[in-house]
């Protein structure tokens, strides 16, 4: 299913996949690991070199990988405690109570392992689709035959989901929005410069080895071609994912009425039902011209382009769990020609990767048993805390703020609540049935479960309760709608928080983090949702121009990275998490100080560095990473994170603290030199 992102996902930090003693960082409780640096670079020219040039060249990237970074380390070891897990639910001969998490979890493990039957059945399980396309003769049938498929996560041409109103945060109601393409984004369709011109020639080819699995030679050729011209047509009247960045352009709200009518030229009745979407009165569409216009070329393009669009949409969607052919040749494309990934992962890691991704919250009911510490939830609640208290002091001493709007900073800020570890509240998966033979039967359980899950929601006032990431997952994110802050047990582990590291390295690494995520609540999408987690401006016009004058300066100077020749980074796509960048480490920082207070640390440490460098040299261990070519120019366009090189050297070049600590003067590299574009926002 193609559903357009969630708020809490598109805030969050970043993400990443190498085993943790491969990172090898710290034995005692102090220092920052010596070995991670690259001594010949300066840190006032390339701070990120210097601090993380020996952690790359002693941690090449895997074949199986297009980026290899701190995130894909710990992950890689969160993924092989969960192996561990997985192979000893099959080595007990404990006959588990069935729908039981523990049943659940080994079956689907057993079925993801069993390779044999995959290939043995080859296309046969998506067989009954094919059929039902083919058989269609008219768009009326295509239509009410797809709006059947939704529950088990066939996508089309728009995304459907259940959400909280932005207005309204506390209440469900039906989204609408802009889908239906299979290049990461619009921009592939579009842009004619060389390499997106031999993407698409890849992507065609690749629609012609896929059909080919599935089609009579004859239709090959033709197939392709349709699917690739009218993707080219929605990529056309698609959003920008830059403009995708405004809620307030994205909050379109009809009565079935009104979106009857505005949208005609689709059975919606028909759809509706079908797609089993529950009676409803009101529907967020995200994008109104797209949705106009997507309609009128579902009228206007013949039935067999549709026809070859859906085809490939039911390939493409159960490509991974079809025949390993099938999977290769997906993979080929999806990794290999767009990331430069040179191999498949060993099919084991591929089927520890399917239960994960599948049934994330029951493996992580079983993760957290065993892998996490309640010593480390306590020390992170109590630097959230800290650092909400270094926001207070800073939001109440800026300059370029009024009282008016201060107390509405002041007001959303108390109001921001924290979750970490894990839910206190697990999800039910008891009516859930899943059997040790059959992946493909066992997918589609999981999508239907899924979905009713989330339509049971419809109308329904939100469960805060509710997480939004896997415990074990390296990440953490802020929920606008619920004003909230999250911190799964998976990032709570070196190198972001060592129960035996200096506090200076923890600071700078999670406590970074949390600051980080505190000021998405103030970021140029964050800050136009109130306290309640309402869409709602709570600025005065004059508080909202200044604020958007230094969101500029930022922008404007994430523009002049060039990160390949003739590729800047796009300042306005990554602007959340730039600004959310320079906060956190600017918070994280003045926390640590308060923390300290009268006895901060004298001197240098064993490790020669004084704790304003190990603070500085924490936030850059983070974002450690090698990446290839193609991931790289991959994400310029997608990822609205910054590349990690530049997660540190763009927010570090404004910090007079940063110069401090490393004795920089005017004209260093990491200096910004013009004062006038020195930013500093919260």
């Amino acid at each position: 299913m193609k559903n357009a992102s969630k708020l809490w996902l598109a805030s969050a930090v970043i993400l990443g996949g190498m085993a943790l003693s491969a990172w090898n960082m710290i034995e005692e409780k102090k220092g920052y690991n010596l070995e991670n640096l690259d001594t010949e670079a300066n840190p006032c020219t390339d701070f990120y070199e210097y601090a993380i040039g020996g952690w790359k060249k002693a941690n090449p990237m895997p074949a199986t990988d297009s980026r290899w970074g701190v995130f894909n380390v710990l992950s890689k070891q969160n993924q092989d405690h969960i192996e561990g897990i997985l192979e000893n639910l099959l080595k007990t001969k404990k006959a588990y109570p069935a729908n039981s998490p523990e049943q659940q979890v080994r079956d689907f493990y057993l079925a993801s392992l069993d390779s044999a039957a995959r290939n043995a059945r080859g296309i046969e399980p998506v067989k009954k689709y094919l059929e039902a396309i083919e058989m269609a003769d008219s768009k009326e049938k295509l239509l009410k035959t797809i709006a059947t498929w939704r529950p088990v996560g066939m996508g089309t041409f728009f995304s459907l989901y259940v959400d909280s109103d932005a207005k309204e945060s506390g209440m469900n109601r039906l989204h609408l929005g802009q889908s239906g393409l299979h290049l990461p984004d619009r921009d592939y369709y579009l842009k004619e410069d060389s390499s997106s011109r031999m993407i698409r020639e890849s992507y065609g080819q690749h629609l012609r080895t896929m059909f080919s699995y599935i089609d009579n030679p004859e239709n090959v050729e033709s197939a392709a071609l349709d699917v690739i011209e009218l993707e080219k047509q929605l990529a056309e009247i698609s959003m920008s994912r830059t403009e995708r960045r405004d809620p307030d352009k994205r909050y379109n709200k009809y009565s079935r009425q009104e979106f009857e009518a505005a949208f005609a030229g689709f059975d919606w009745k028909s759809y509706f039902e079908l797609a089993q979407v529950p009676e409803w009165e009101d529907i967020i569409v995200e994008q109104v011209t797209y949705l106009k216009e997507a309609i009128a070329l579902w009228n206007e393009r013949p039935l067999k382009v549709w026809k070859a669009y859906y085809k490939w949409e039911v390939l493409s969607n159960n490509s991974g769990v079809l025949s390993l052919d099938i999977e290769a040749s997906q993979f080929a494309f999806y990794s290999g020609v767009l990331r430069g990934t040179q191999e498949m992962k060993p099919f084991s890691e591929r089927a520890v990767r399917k239960v994960n991704g599948n049934l994330g919250e029951l493996v992580g009911e079983l993760f957290v048993k065993q892998y996490f510490s309640e010593d480390s939830k306590k020390k992170v609640s109590q630097m959230v805390e800290e650092i909400r208290e270094v926001f207070r002091d800073r939001i109440m001493n800026l300059t370029w703020m009024s009282d008016t709007t201060k107390e509405k900073a002041m007001e959303k800020l108390n109001a921001f609540t924290y979750k970490i570890g894990y839910p206190d509240k697990w999800r039910d998966y008891s009516t859930l049935n899943i059997k040790p033979k059959n992946l493909f039967e066992n997918e589609e359980a999981i999508a239907e479960f899924t979905y009713k899950r989330m339509m049971d929601k419809l109308g329904k006032p939100v469960d805060k309760s509710e997480w939004g990431m896997t415990p074990q997952t390296v990440n953490a994110y802020y929920n606008a709608s619920n004003n909230e802050i999250v911190f799964p047990a998976g990032i709570l582990q070196p190198p972001f928080y060592d129960p035996n590291a200096d506090d200076a390295l923890n600071y700078g690494g999670i406590g970074g983090v949390i600051g980080h995520e505190f000021s998405h609540g103030f970021d140029d999408k964050g800050s136009k949702f109130d306290a309640v987690g309402n869409l709602n401006d709570w600025w005065t016009a004059n508080d909202r121009n200044r604020f958007n004058k230094l969101t500029g300066m930022i922008v404007a100077q994430f523009d002049g990275f060039e990160v390949l020749p003739g590729i800047h980074i796009n300042g306005s796509l990554t602007q959340g998490e730039n600004i959310a960048d320079l906060a956190g480490v600017t918070l994280a920082y003045h926390a640590l100080e308060k923390h300290y207070g009268d006895h901060p640390p004298k001197g240098k440490g064993s490790d020669g560095f004084t704790w304003q460098q190990r603070f500085f040299l924490g936030w850059a261990q983070v974002w450690a990473q090698n990446i290839t070519e193609k991931e790289l120019r991959t994400r310029i366009i997608t990822d609205p994170h910054s590349p990690g090189q530049y997660r540190v050297l763009g927010p570090l070049s404004n910090l007079q603290e940063f110069w401090n600590a490393f004795d920089c003067k005017d004209g260093s590299p990491m200096v910004q030199k013009d004062p006038e574009k020195r930013v500093v926002i919260w």
